[in-house]
């Protein structure tokens, strides 16, 4: 208990299966998790369009008058998409970008300014698919793959400054929720895609959120004080093949 104690913590995506998890982690651990999502999304406290610029601007300034400070970042919201490079079009592509990779970008720059009065840390959620291709993920691939490497800049960034500020990005294979499941469907044969998918893993089964979350309080707590511009992996051995 108090991992996190008076820590004020973004996340975003604070609707989906690892957004929440994450949120409920963080209170549990004696932080404050301030919920974002986009309009019409249930329990959240603030609605945040990740792509929208004037939202994350909107945001920061309202949680600048709200707390006076911000402690973490997690950006968690993410999309997925199947498809080759052939069969993607450029409007998927750039959607897929928007959300994951422009969002993220968007998220570190204007939390920064609050994030470095105090010191702080951010999470960036990537994917395994952000360190291993896939036929068939040509735009989340690259958005996460993009995440990735965003995430060693900020790092290296944020530890020029004194207190400084740390950033991380964590890694998940297949997770239970929303997004696993639109992939599965999108398949056409979500049994025998579900069934691939869980061979893939050395470990048998898909992730849960919670397991996620657990990672991401971590790096957003103090015992990681050490620790910036890595990334961890969190995919039943799917990587280790």
């Amino acid at each position: 208990m108090g991992r996190l104690r008076d820590k004020v913590i973004l996340v975003t995506g604070a609707a989906g299966a690892i957004g929440s998890a994450v949120v409920d982690a963080i209170v549990e651990e004696g932080g404050i998790g301030i919920a974002t999502d986009v309009a019409g999304k249930e329990a959240i406290d603030h609605v945040l369009d990740v792509t929208s610029e004037s939202d994350w601007v909107r945001v920061a300034e309202e949680i600048e008058r709200g707390t006076g400070r911000l402690d973490g970042l997690v950006n968690a919201a993410g999309i997925a998409r199947l498809g080759t490079i052939e069969d993607t079009d450029y409007a998927d592509w750039r959607h897929v970008m928007a959300i994951n990779l422009d969002g993220t970008f968007l998220g570190c720059k204007h939390a920064f300014p609050l994030l470095k009065r105090f010191g702080g840390a951010i999470v960036n959620l990537s994917s395994v698919s952000g360190l291993v291709g896939g036929h068939n993920l040509a735009a989340y691939n690259a958005s996460k793959g993009g995440v990735r490497l965003l995430t060693k800049s900020v790092a290296l960034h944020g530890a020029r400054f004194d207190p400084k500020v740390r950033c991380n990005s964590v890694h998940p294979a297949f997770v239970e929720g929303a997004m696993a499941e639109s992939i599965v469907l999108a398949t056409g044969n979500p049994d025998k895609a579900r069934a691939r998918m869980t061979r893939d893993i050395p470990l048998g089964r898909f992730g849960a959120a919670i397991e996620v979350a657990t990672m991401c309080v971590y790096l957003l707590s103090d015992e990681s004080a050490f620790v910036t511009g890595a990334e961890f992996v969190i995919d039943g051995g799917l990587t280790a093949k």
